[in-house]
């Protein structure tokens, strides 16, 4: 936050949970609640789930968000603390972090988009396994990848979904993103791959009459996938807020001897 401002104006938004509806009326009872266009930062009150909404809705905004942890998973967010908030709101260290764009070529001729924070999956729709072409910046780097799905996973992300199917943990300002199989029959012993940040990814349906995927950009499906192009927007860039030796940094260290 801007050291010279001494009451940040708050806009609060929360989930559905319960405990994320009596949080934000004491905190909007305490610190007010103002119009989203006149805030200067964004409180979200809830788990990882509402966090990647606000971000979704907030592309162009360039205003930080910080999260508090009143959802499931909350990863990505704050303890949740009433008091106090406007000095963790001043004291917090900020982490930029772009976001993929996923550009789905569906088999009706349709073209979808959508941006993800924690990754871009591609998963079978039906009980027979995918058939999977994977390119990299154009260049054939696996002719057929027969599997459950397969993902591109950012840093931030790389504790989600990533981490489920045993892919690595990349640290924040690693300058990579992870290409991790799901359940892969052939090649079985292939565990995945570690990808410039720049590298533009290229997941082709080989099949996609008797064995269609969806493709899902974090809470974004899209059905009847045939071929998907992955690759970070650099153009989008979104601010979180953590509190000082809590950021993201610290918690992928920690992650990994938990």
């Amino acid at each position: 936050m801007d050291p010279m401002l001494l009451q940040p104006r708050i806009h609060f938004v929360r989930s559905d949970a319960p405990q994320a509806v009596a949080a934000c009326e004491g905190l909007v009872a305490r610190y007010g609640q103002t119009a989203l266009h006149d805030a200067d930062v964004i409180v979200a009150l809830g788990g990882d789930g509402l966090m990647l909404e606000v971000l979704q809705a907030s592309r162009r905004d360039p205003r930080p968000v910080y999260g508090m942890h009143r959802g499931t998973v909350g990863f990505l967010m704050n303890d949740y603390i009433e008091e106090g908030l406007m000095e963790r709101l001043m004291a917090a260290e900020a982490a930029v972090i772009n976001p993929l764009k996923m550009t789905v070529e569906c088999d009706d001729g349709e073209i979808r988009q959508a941006h993800a924070i924690n990754e871009v999956s591609l998963l079978r729709e039906r009980h027979q396994a995918a058939k999977i072409r994977i390119l990299i910046d154009g260049k054939e780097r696996m002719s057929e990848l027969v599997c459950d799905g397969v993902m591109v996973a950012t840093p931030a992300g790389s504790t989600a979904y990533n981490y489920s199917a045993h892919g690595p943990i990349l640290p924040i300002g690693a300058e990579i993103l992870a290409l991790t199989p799901i359940s892969a029959f052939r090649p079985r012993r292939w565990r995945g791959a570690l990808l410039p940040r720049h590298a533009r990814v290229t997941l082709e349906c080989l099949d996609p009459e008797r064995r269609p995927v969806s493709a899902t950009a974090d809470n974004v499906e899209v059905r009847g996938a045939y071929k998907v192009h992955v690759e970070l927007d650099p153009a989008i860039s979104h601010t979180l807020l953590f509190d000082p030796g809590h950021g993201l940094e610290e918690r992928l260290i920690r992650e990994q001897f938990a």
